[in-house]
């Protein structure tokens, strides 16, 4: 039985522990090991790649599917070609949080065991019944699983109407596009794949990267179309890709999905990163159409003017002028992008100004902002890892397994990559894909998970000293979809002004905790909380608030429940 929402569970396992960081001091631990996530997640060999579909990985989600005010984690597994005995093929796996600092893997019992070349994930709360469900990506048939509410998941592809078809999927997000209260599904396809039929390394060596033989990339190959989902009720929906104008223009080599309102006028649009072609912006009319408008906004091509190749992005305001703006990361040799918003709707990409160029020596896959010092300022935190793993040694500065990228925020002024202590795990090597963000041991920091390719994943531990306090807010919604995504929330603390969106999917084929994170720098109060809600008719005020807190907004009726007042540290 679920306890009452958002009971705050405070005490973390002992092994999880370690010494206070200094003053100023930027502390991240691996304690993956330590708290049960012991899983190896499989795409293919580890010591060879041969074909594309071995090389993209997967991503994973956090969700509070119990609603016990802890947040559990979900890791999206692919397989490889070879095949695994009878009864050891990898499966997808859920960890519930134990409220302790510790997870127990609960695949099984509650019905999510799933295996084959699974992709992306994205949450969202499909029937508005209160309780998370999961959709998940695959090279093959994608899967809806409906959380019965009972700590268990049943699979409704077939009768949700997104079943039947086999495509090669991968990013996704669930957004309520019409805004009518219930949450739409964008999925983005990336290339059509058969490795019979495709130039293979191990067989035909016909590709080949700074000299050597390698596998090929998605030049050549036919591209997808991406699809979107209207949400009918009663977890059924159809298929509106053509009459929304999302599967116009040829095919593209799409990853991940991140939405945001970057116009502001109420309407959800999506950024999709491409890899190797034009990224996209479908920007939404309000009458249920989408356009296509990256290249006149500025997101589709570098500074230069040049074709990347997309893998993951992220959406915040990283230069305080209260507008979204969008990161994205590519291949290695290519810088990732920072593409500032204006005004007047327009982005322009400042990766060098904005003190990122260093961005080119690695290959950066999922990104997430997260204030992870809590100064009030949206930091970059990006995971790397090479496609190549028997090149390494062979190409100089291509290592397969690399190390982590964070940003500090400089006041809106620039980004300044991190050099982090000796034994940080900033620096440990891993050919990493998937990342997602959220606050696991409810100590009011913003925690780090990682999917890293055939090994473990990585639990990242924010022990940094934190430069001020925090707002935690999870919103509920009753007029708009009840996992409130969409919802732009608005806070001022003294001089500053934070927004943020509540958003499903983002990252690389990831979701973050839906829960929204303020850092408040030196501000003990906070003046106001605005919330407008995805329904274009609802507001939510709220004034005068203390810093250090978990609140829950509840649509029309303020605050519902508090956590205990958590003190600074």
């Amino acid at each position: 039985m679920p306890v009452p929402r958002l009971t705050i569970a405070l005490v973390l396992a002992a092994s999880a522990w370690a010494a206070p960081a200094e003053a100023g001091q930027v502390a991240f631990v691996d304690v993956a090991a330590d708290v049960g996530l012991n899983d190896v997640f499989h795409s293919g060999r580890d010591d060879r790649k041969d074909f594309i579909l071995e090389a993209i990985g997967s991503g994973l989600a956090l969700l509070d599917y119990d609603r016990d005010g802890s947040l559990d984690a979900f890791f999206v597994s692919a397989t490889t070609f070879e095949g695994f005995p009878p009864g050891e093929a990898p499966s997808n796996r859920l960890y519930r949080n134990n409220g302790d600092g510790t997870f127990a893997d609960v695949t099984d019992p509650t019905g999510l065991q799933s295996a084959g070349w699974g992709q992306g994930v994205c949450v969202g709360d499909v029937d508005n019944d209160g309780f998370d469900d999961l959709f998940v990506t695959y090279f093959g048939e994608n899967r809806l699983f409906r959380n019965t509410r009972q700590g268990r998941f049943a699979d409704v592809t077939q009768e949700s109407g997104l079943g039947g078809e086999m495509r090669w999927s991968t990013g996704c997000a669930f957004l309520d596009y019409d805004l009518d209260g219930l949450l739409d599904l964008f999925v983005a396809n990336y290339l059509v794949f058969d490795k019979d039929r495709v130039p293979s390394k191990g067989s035909a060596p016909t590709c080949r990267w700074k000299g050597q033989a390698v596998l090929c990339g998605p030049r050549g190959l036919p591209g997808e179309t991406n699809q979107l989902y209207r949400n009918l009720g009663g977890s059924r929906f159809e298929e509106v890709s053509q009459a929304s104008g999302v599967a116009d223009g040829p095919g593209r080599y799409s990853l991940s999905v991140t939405s945001l309102d970057y116009n502001l006028d109420g309407w959800p649009d999506v950024f999709v990163a491409v890899d190797s072609q034009p990224s996209m912006l479908l920007e939404n009319d309000g009458n249920g159409s989408f356009a296509d408008v990256g290249v006149f906004a500025g997101v589709a091509l570098d500074e230069h003017g040049h074709v990347q190749a997309g893998m993951g992005s992220a959406a915040a305001d990283i230069d305080g002028d209260g507008l979204l703006d969008i990161v994205k990361t590519n291949f290695i040799e290519e810088t990732s992008n920072i593409y500032l918003n204006s005004a007047a709707g327009a982005f322009e990409d400042r990766v060098h100004s904005m003190g990122a160029g260093i961005s080119a020596d690695y290959m950066g896959w999922g990104v997430a902002a997260l204030d992870f010092d809590r100064d009030s300022w949206p930091d970059i935190f990006v995971a790397n890892g090479h496609t190549y793993p028997e090149l390494e040694g062979l190409v100089p500065n291509n290592p397969y397994r690399q190390t982590r990228l964070l940003y500090r925020n400089l006041g809106g002024q620039g980004l300044e990559p991190v050099q982090p202590p000796d034994g940080s795990a900033l620096l440990a090597r891993h050919s990493s894909r998937g990342v997602a963000v959220g606050d696991y041991d409810n100590d009011g920091d913003t925690d780090i998970f990682v999917n890293n390719m055939n090994e473990r994943p990585s639990l990242l531990r924010n022990d940094s000293t934190p430069a001020g306090g925090f707002l935690s807010l999870r919103l509920v919604g009753t007029k708009s979809n009840r996992s409130a995504i969409g919802a732009r929330v608005t806070v001022r603390a003294d001089a500053r002004v934070l927004v943020q969106e509540v958003r499903s999917g983002s990252s690389y084929l990831s979701s973050n905790d839906l829960r929204l994170h303020f850092g408040l720098g030196d501000s003990a109060k906070v003046q106001t909380v605005v919330v407008d809600w995805p329904s274009h008719s609802s507001r939510n005020t709220l004034t005068d608030l203390s810093a250090n807190q978990f609140l829950e907004i509840t649509e029309g009726e303020g605050i519902t429940a508090r956590s205990p007042s958590i003190p600074a540290e």
